[in-house]
């Protein structure tokens, strides 16, 4: 059951496009910000931090307050490996899973087909398996990388990808019915920390992503409730 924050909440089609990031390593801070966010957001990611310091049960816990599990590990290494732990990250309820672009064509595919395999086996819906084109701290990208990562990702039968906001139509040129997730989202006037690469939710939508990973703009923010309805009043103007 989730806790009533008193707050209205926010469109089903707009928070459905909306990914907390919990980037932290408590899992009673997580849920904490979890369920005071659960009328704003419809998908929580969980990162390197959270996932290391409390694995699986940070899965079960976010899912049980009603979020679509994003699990942001980028998972590279030899397709056996990838493929194994895929598998096991798919049977815990993961809807999406990123790995790394650069792992190449056969990675990719070993933890597509591993993550579906795996939630089949648990009876769960399909998951999405996510490939990480370019890092949005990384401004030194070359630009032919995001061409060639799209195009593996497309190879390896992946469901989508993440990146920047900036590379979004390039990306749907090659890959238009793949789902794109777009971190380093700031609302305009705030820092951008240490993105290289950020855009505003409005300019992130109109340009074609799918699914927008806030972090920072709320859980730093002095205000995190206001934060969050000024993105999601963002988000609904431009859909």
């Amino acid at each position: 059951m989730t806790a009533d924050t008193g707050a209205k909440s926010a469109p089903v089609d707009v928070r459905e496009r909306l990914a907390i990031a919990l980037d932290v390593d408590d899992l009673v801070v997580a849920t904490r910000l979890a369920r005071q966010m659960k009328p704003y957001f419809g998908v929580a990611k969980i990162g390197l931090e959270l996932f290391s310091a409390n694995g699986p049960d940070a899965v079960a816990a976010l899912a049980d307050i009603g979020y679509d599990i994003f699990l942001d590990v980028k998972l590279h290494d030899i397709p056996n490996q990838v493929e194994k732990a895929a598998r096991v990250l798919g049977a815990l309820g993961t809807s999406y899973l990123t790995l790394h672009a650069f792992g190449g064509v056969d990675m990719l595919r070993a933890g597509q087909e591993g993550l579906v395999d795996g939630a089949k086996r648990a009876g769960l819906p399909s998951p999405t398996t996510l490939a990480v084109t370019i890092l949005t701290s990384d401004g030194s990208a070359p630009p032919h990388i995001l061409q060639k990562r799209v195009q593996i990702a497309l190879e390896a039968g992946c469901g989508g990808i993440v990146c920047a906001a900036n590379d979004v139509k390039e990306a749907h040129q090659y890959a238009p019915r793949f789902e794109i997730v777009v971190p380093g989202i700031r609302l305009a006037g705030t820092s951008a920390h240490d993105q290289a690469r950020v855009a505003t939710p409005a300019s992130a939508i109109e340009a074609g992503a799918d699914i927008l990973v806030i972090g920072r703009a709320v859980t730093a923010a002095e205000d995190p409730i206001a934060a969050a309805e000024a993105i999601v009043g963002e988000v609904g103007a431009a859909l």
